[in-house]
């Protein structure tokens, strides 16, 4: 999973730069929105509204605009009602691709999607055709020379983490839904700076890609994110650190 989860480390450091000029703040809104209708205004009780007012925050959006996000899902304010839908496809190379929607016209979303997956070299499939490949998880990524190994594994393993690992210069710390916010709190509190921690679709398998391959994959998982309605892309590929990096400077 290394491409992947270095791949959504990129990502997160540009959401951050397009937060400066606006870009994002609108899927924020609609993930706000539904959390709250979802779940409530309670952020004791509202574990995805807590995380989605995470992202909010990291990306500087102004409190006003979340309040009123979190109004509109609780009824409080008149809003657009967003529909909620998964779908799953193939990029290049058979990668599995797993996309998060919120929507206000399915039919037009649906449309657009397929065009994008076969402009990309991929196309759409079915209802669970590759859901299977994916495992909802803690992610936590920390720099290699922040700490120790020795140290970092003792923290997040006593706070319930069930994993680290180290791919690079990066320690990737997998852990369960119930225990995210804890291990994400207790590396805060030991004074431990993390990179990137998201609620994520971990492959339980990957496909490597060449580099050309994996050239059409990246620029496919782009065009899909830069969807108003695609909220997040997930996909089960690793490829050589080489392609990561110059897709990184584009």
């Amino acid at each position: 999973m290394s491409g992947h989860s270095k791949w959504a480390g990129i990502k997160h450091k540009k959401a951050i730069v397009d937060a400066k000029k606006g870009k994002i703040f609108s899927k924020l809104i609609r993930e706000i929105t539904v959390a709250a209708r979802s779940g409530g205004g309670d952020l004791t009780a509202n574990a995805r509204l807590r995380q989605a007012m995470d992202r909010a925050k990291e990306a500087n959006m102004p409190s006003d605009n979340i309040k009123r996000a979190i109004q509109k899902g609780t009824g409080e304010l008149p809003g657009v009602s967003y529909e909620e839908i998964i779908y799953e496809g193939y990029g290049p190379g058979g990668v599995a691709v797993l996309l998060n929607i919120l929507t206000d016209n399915k039919n037009r979303t649906t449309s657009e999607v397929r065009h994008l997956f076969e402009r990309n070299g991929g196309h759409l499939g079915g209802a669970g055709s590759v859901a299977w490949v994916f495992e909802k998880r803690g992610l936590i990524t920390v720099d290699g020379d922040k700490c120790k190994e020795d140290e970092l594994m003792e923290v997040v393993l006593e706070a319930g983490a069930e994993d680290l690992k180290k791919e690079g210069n990066t320690f990737e710390i997998i852990t369960s839904l119930s225990d995210f916010e804890k291990v994400k709190k207790t590396i805060k509190e030991k004074g431990i700076e993390y990179n990137l921690a998201e609620v994520t679709m971990i492959p339980k398998e990957v496909r490597k890609l060449d580099v050309q391959l994996g050239k059409q994959l990246l620029r496919l998982i782009d065009t899909l994110e830069e969807h108003d309605d695609v909220q997040h892309v997930y996909a089960n590929f690793d490829i050589p650190d080489e392609v990561i990096e110059e897709m990184e400077k584009e």
